[in-house]
Formats: C-alpha cells, structure tokens, sequence
C-alpha cells in the first residue's frame, strides 16, 4: 500500500480534517492575539501624544456633549470653576499597588453652567471602616484646574454601591445624582494641577506604562501550534506506513506444521 492511498482510507481523512479544523482554530486565535496587539500598541501611541502636550481649552476637545474622540484621550484641558464640595463621590474597588481604595470624584461648575467631574486622585481604604479614614477637601471658592480627559465607563451589572459612593465612573448614572447642572457625559477629567493648590490631595493619577504585553509572542506561538499540528499528521501517518511496509516485506513461515512433526514422530518410533 502507498502513503497516499493510506492517507486516502477514511479513517486518515478523519484525522486530517481534525487536524485542519485544529489548524483553523489556532490560526483564529493568532489573529485575535495580533488585533489585541495592534490595539495595545494605539493606545500607548495615544498616550505618549498627548499626555504631555500643552494644555487647551475643553471646547476644543469636547464640543458640546460630544463623546470624547479616543484620539484625544489624555489630552490635558485648562478649566476655571468652583468644586462642588457637597456632591463629591466615592469609586469603590479601585486597587492600586495591591492596596484596596477609592478614587475621590469632585464635580466642577464651569462658568458656563456645566459641571466637569473631576477625578482627583486614589485614597487607601480607612482602617476601620469600609471608606477612606479622611478625604482631603478640594480648594475653595474659583480654581483653575488641568485635567486629561478620560471616556466615561461602562455599568457593572449586579454591582451596588452604598451612598455617597459609585461602584464605576458611568457618567450618566452619577449625572442623575447631581442636581446643580448639566453634567458633562462626554469624558471626565484627571486632575493634574489646580491653583490654588492645598497642603494634601489624594495620590495623582500617573501615567500609563508603556507595555504591548505578550501578544505578538502568542500571535507566534498560536500559529507554531498550526503548524505543529500538520506536522505531527504527517509523522503519525509515516509512522503506520512503515509499519504496513514492514509487515507486508516480512517473508512468510515454512515449513511442517505442528501436527506433522507430530506425525513425523510417531512414524519414527513405529
């Protein structure tokens, strides 16, 4: 029997559409690995363009009630306003450096009637309680602010939060919440510097690591895996080849039988 008329039995073209659907699964992961990828490495673009650009005003940025344009993410915005002290919100589960806290969301009347929320930085949770064991107050009275803006985020299902707190940054939702203004739903900022600055602030926001991750390593390694597949078919299927070949190039027995050496035998003793 040739390899090809071996491959050709039904029981090889099994293995070999096996193979191939193992093949296409693989190839598919390897190029979700590279679209995660590419997206990795747009946003660590995003980010080395605009952190540190020259602050502008948030007009130019986020006209209106605009969503923000996710090539403008992290652009620095210079604001004048008054926080709003009595509207200040808590997000909850927000670990930094292993540690579980809070980041502390100040509203900020603009002159203009809308309010800007303000992140203004992360907060350990209290020793005692379920909440920071002190929240330093913003500064009073008119503060010019520059904050990165920041796409609001998605809702968590299922997740609560106690009052005074939000389980996510959903704009909208914390915008039903505050009743002094229209509330900017387009993106939120990151406080970076206000004047007049005070004594003690929650810990800044610092500025995203530049990391791809391993993506394109196992963009690599799910295409290897392709690859291997086909090659151990083709081994396997070698293997039994050889094995047929063997079997049938084996010389065939000669010679009596058992029962007619037997007879031989009992002649001879006759």
């Amino acid at each position: 029997m040739s390899i090809l008329s071996l491959a050709a039995s039904r029981r090889w073209l099994g293995w070999l559409a096996f193979t191939t659907l193992f093949a296409v699964v693989c190839v598919a992961l390897a190029q979700w690995q590279w679209a995660r990828r590419l997206e990795a490495v747009a946003d660590i673009r995003v980010v080395a363009e605009n952190w540190d650009a020259a602050p502008v005003p948030l007009s130019s940025v986020l006209p209106g009630d605009a969503p923000l344009d996710p090539e403008r993410e992290w652009t620095p915005v210079v604001i004048e306003g008054e926080y709003l002290l009595d509207e200040q919100l808590l997000v909850r589960n927000r670990p930094l450096s292993g540690r579980p806290g809070f980041e502390v969301l100040t509203p900020l009347a603009l002159e203009d009637g809308t309010i800007l929320i303000v992140d203004r930085g992360w907060l350990p949770t209290g020793s005692q309680q379920d909440s920071p064991d002190a929240v330093p107050a913003p500064p009073r009275g008119r503060v010019e602010v520059i904050a990165r803006l920041k796409p609001g985020e998605p809702t968590l299902p299922g997740r609560g939060a106690p009052s005074g707190q939000v389980a996510t940054i959903h704009l909208p939702t914390i915008a039903q919440q505050i009743d002094r203004g229209e509330v900017i739903t387009g993106a939120y900022g990151l406080l970076a510097e206000e004047d007049p600055a005070t004594a003690d602030r929650p810990v800044a926001a610092t500025r995203p690591i530049a990391d791809e991750g391993p993506h394109l390593s196992y963009t690599f390694q799910w295409y290897l895996f392709a690859l291997l597949g086909f090659v151990g078919y083709g081994w396997a299927l070698r293997q039994e080849w050889r094995g047929l070949r063997g079997v049938e190039a084996a010389p065939s027995r000669r010679g009596p039988s058992d029962a007619d050496e037997e007879d031989a035998l009992l002649d001879e003793r006759r």
